[in-house]
């Protein structure tokens, strides 16, 4: 069974969330915040597997509030049944396309995956079996809004002073430079005359080599190191 801890400041918001999760047979709604700063305190006492969270949550507490969740110091010991030991609740945020800065800062600070505000009840629910399982949730025109937002705001670092980029080889290099672009895995395979699911392949080894959870950090990671440079 997966819990999961509502954050959002709509009275009928929270209600219908609650109730379109709690119709699902495999999902409970263990919780619902209404502030960032209560989220971090029932997450600590719930400890959900995943937290929904609504990003019209005031810009600073909604990010500080996804930090403290996501890295939490210590887990205070609960009782039976709890979720698997150890590990912090996941992030799912749920975002207007409009607020493509906020998604960049929520990933940042830890956030699993987002989700447009007008994704229907199946993409919801799936996304968040997605999440608590531990994969990452972004739709294909968030990326490429965050890829837009990354170009237009991240300083660029020399390439020796990146952690991890040295552990590339010179194919995963060029698979991450095509996924920083914003290209599908059909689309990188095509470019690269390899087969997709040798680019499936070389995407989740730069993930794991560059301690990254979701694709969009792998981009993050491209601009930040200095591999692919912000377009003029």
């Amino acid at each position: 069974m997966t819990s999961v801890l509502i954050v959002n400041d709509q009275s009928l918001q929270r209600l219908g969330l609650r109730m379109l999760l709690a119709a699902e047979p495999d999902l409970t709604v263990v919780g619902a915040a209404t502030s960032g700063i209560e989220a971090v305190r029932m997450s600590a006492a719930l400890r959900p597997d995943v937290v929904l969270m609504d990003s019209r949550i005031s810009e600073a507490d909604g990010i500080d509030a996804i930090r403290h969740i996501t890295r939490p110091p210590t887990l205070p010991q609960a009782p039976e049944p709890v979720r698997t030991a150890g590990r912090s609740p996941r992030v799912l945020v749920l975002t207007p396309t409009s607020h493509e800065r906020y998604a960049y800062a929520a990933l940042r600070a830890g956030a699993g995956g987002f989700l447009l505000q007008d994704t229907t009840p199946d993409e919801l629910t799936a996304a968040v079996r997605i999440v608590a399982a531990g994969d990452a949730v972004i739709t294909p025109g968030l990326t490429r809004a965050l890829i837009d937002t990354v170009r237009q705001q991240r300083p660029v670092r020399p390439l020796e002073q990146e952690t991890g980029l040295g552990t590339l080889t010179e194919r995963e290099r060029d698979v991450l430079t095509a996924v920083a672009s914003g290209r599908s895995n059909a689309e990188i395979a095509r470019r690269l005359s390899i087969a997709p699911t040798t680019v499936k392949s070389h995407v989740s080894n730069i993930l794991a080599k560059i301690g990254a959870r979701a694709r969009v950090q792998a981009v993050v990671f491209a601009y930040e190191s200095g591999l692919v440079r912000p377009a003029a």
